[in-house]
């Protein structure tokens, strides 16, 4: 038997809660699968809507939660991956379409698995989790563009959440100017502790703007989406990089081609999702070596499995700073 957050709808009835399963019950799994025994999970964007219902984020019901995990493999029937080995897990439609890793069992495929980086403990790298990992994907994206340390000022988006908060450290780290986008102005010494040197109040950004304005940043890591992107690009410097990879604020693109055309900059997506092995590998050895894991437990704080129902709506609700890390024997 293992504990499992399970979601369940039954004639539009949402239920949560925290239950024991079988080790039988977990789903097959048809290429080379392995059953990971989970240390920690995390709770992510897209996990708070599942477990709130608040978004039709599941597709098949029942379902465990959970988008990201990390622990040993129990079992495994994948030839990369051997008895006892330590590896991690990041998105895939776990936790949507396949049952996930809020729970002290996984099946999954092993094509799915990155091996965890010397350096980085599983607790540390949920830490970074998903969340981590897209603002790595992020830097990496402005890395591929050229944008340097000398180009000039970055700015993050939604800089005390997961993605944000990950994003500034990595950048300050790596030589950048980072100037932090946050609702949350109290958090301003957090901010500036993790390595940005700016800090600016996000409604200078989330209403609507024009299609063309006055030019400030090299590039943006931009986790907010909708007015808030379209500002961030019309502030963006000629052939500068915005890298969108989030949609807090919404999905929505309420803006002009203005910025792309006569200013000549590049919009990239970040899909941390399906994204292949090849860049999931690179992200997270880039993680071992370039993060400073000081930084990243200012960031991380640690719950219990059952504690995940109460943290994911204050998540959604914006009232979490960073990361949470859910350790599922606890």
């Amino acid at each position: 038997m293992f504990k499992a957050l399970q979601l369940s709808r039954k004639d539009d009835q949402f239920a949560a809660k925290l239950v024991e399963l079988e080790e039988a019950e977990l789903p097959l799994v048809q290429e080379n699968p392995v059953t990971l025994a989970v240390e920690f999970s995390t709770v992510n964007y897209k996990d708070a809507l599942a477990l709130t219902n608040r978004s039709p984020v599941v597709r098949k019901w029942p379902m465990v939660p959970g988008i990201d995990g990390a622990g040993t493999v129990a079992a495994s029937a994948h030839p990369g991956f051997v008895l006892g080995a330590k590896v991690i897990l990041n998105g895939w439609g776990v936790g949507e379409s396949h049952w996930g890793c809020l729970a002290q069992r996984a099946r999954l495929s092993g094509d799915w698995l990155v091996a965890l980086p010397q350096g980085l403990s599983t607790r540390q790298a949920m830490a970074i989790g998903t969340a981590g990992y897209t603002a790595m994907l992020s830097v990496l994206a402005l890395e591929r563009e050229g944008v340097s340390p000398g180009a000039g000022e970055v700015l993050v988006t939604g800089a005390s959440g997961g993605v944000g908060s990950v994003a500034i450290t990595l950048l300050a780290r790596l030589g950048f100017q980072v100037c932090a986008s946050t609702g949350k102005l109290g958090e301003t010494d957090y901010l500036k502790e993790l390595g940005a040197h700016a800090v600016i109040d996000r409604a200078t950004l989330s209403a609507p703007g024009r299609p063309l304005q006055k030019e400030r940043f090299a590039a943006v890591v931009d986790s907010v989406g909708s007015h808030t992107l379209v500002n961030a690009c019309a502030q963006t410097r000629y052939g500068g990089t915005v890298a969108a990879c989030g949609l807090a604020q919404g999905m929505d693109f309420p803006g002009s081609v203005a910025p792309f055309i006569l200013r000549g900059v590049k919009l990239i997506g970040i899909d941390s999702v399906m994204a292949p092995f090849e860049q999931r590998a690179r992200a997270w050895a880039r993680l071992a070596s370039d993060l400073d894991l000081g930084k990243l437990a200012l960031i991380t704080r640690g719950i219990a499995l059952e504690e995940a129902l109460e943290v994911a709506p204050a998540l959604l609700d914006g009232q979490i700073r960073g990361r949470v890390v859910v350790d599922v024997n606890a």
